[in-house]
């Protein structure tokens, strides 16, 4: 790769200190950098684009900052196929693999083209009311349907036009692999491998116990539907994008045809990462 683009959150006290290691990097090792118009504020190396431009024209990006920024970056680039990076700047990072000490390797494995490339899949949802489609959005880590109060909500979900149940609960996560960590653990739901073919079906605070996350055939199609007096819901697609839901609206979701592919340095192992951002310690005896 010769071409990089550049997007961070410049709010994170260390990324202009890491933008200029990035910077000096690059230049020692022939690659062309550009960056969004923020971004080319801290970086004083490259070319400057809109972001739109930017996914044209770089044959990769890096998203510097934490997985909010690696999940505002895959939504911003919409159809376009680039691969990702994440170069992690603090906080837990499950989506951004490199920390900020790697930067000079990740670079000269990006220049070699020695990056491990791997697919994640995305979940595409879709709101219909009487029986058409009123928006589309798609989420790497999760869909959310929630209560705007502090009223529970009754959630009807159906699988391929099969009904499973009734929830009543604050709300219900449908999660990918990748965002089996998130909030769908949050909500007492599984982790999964990013390659697992599977969405789990998370209730958020389930008024009963017998009320269990779900894991489902990503082949599946997930219908949601609030019950009459469920009062006001929300989605949000992962945390970033969404609306209101109103009376008579459903919410299906599906695996989308895209793919997100993220870039890993050689080496990497998803299970080395959960060791170390779950504390995982083992036995103590």
């Amino acid at each position: 790769m010769k071409t990089i683009g550049v997007i961070a959150n410049c709010n994170k006290e260390r990324a202009p200190a890491v933008l200029g290691r990035i910077g000096e990097r690059a230049a020692a090792l022939g690659i062309d950098l550009i960056a969004d118009e923020a971004t080319a504020g801290l970086l004083e190396a490259g070319s400057t684009m809109p972001m739109d431009e930017l996914f044209n024209s770089a044959d990769g990006v890096i998203a510097l900052g934490g997985d909010g920024t690696m999940l505002r970056v895959v939504r911003a680039m919409g159809d376009r196929d680039r691969p990702i990076m994440g170069v992690n700047l603090g906080g837990l990072g499950f989506l951004t693999s490199v920390a900020e000490e790697e930067i000079d390797r990740a670079l000269e494995c990006v220049a070699s083209g020695e990056v491990d490339i791997k697919a994640r899949s995305l979940a595409e949802c879709t709101v219909m009311n009487g029986g058409r489609e009123a928006a589309r959005y798609r989420a790497l880590n999760e869909v959310v349907i929630g209560s705007t109060s502090s009223r529970v909500v009754a959630l009807d979900v159906s699988v391929d036009g099969d009904y499973v149940t009734s929830y009543v609960c604050d709300g219900l996560v449908v999660s990918t692999p990748t965002g089996s960590t998130g909030y769908s653990m949050s909500a007492g739901g599984p982790i999964l491998v990013p390659g697992t073919c599977a969405f789990v079906v998370s209730p958020i605070c389930p008024h009963t116990l017998s009320s269990r996350p779900l894991v489902l055939p990503d082949v599946s199609e997930i219908v949601v539907t609030g019950e009459s007096d469920a009062g006001g819901l929300v989605l949000t697609a992962d945390g970033q994008a969404g609306q209101g839901l109103g009376e008579g609206d459903s919410v299906s979701v599906k695996r989308s045809d895209r793919l997100v592919r993220v870039m890993h340095l050689p080496g990497h192992s998803y299970f080395s990462v959960l060791r170390q951002k779950l504390n995982w310690r083992g036995s103590s005896m």
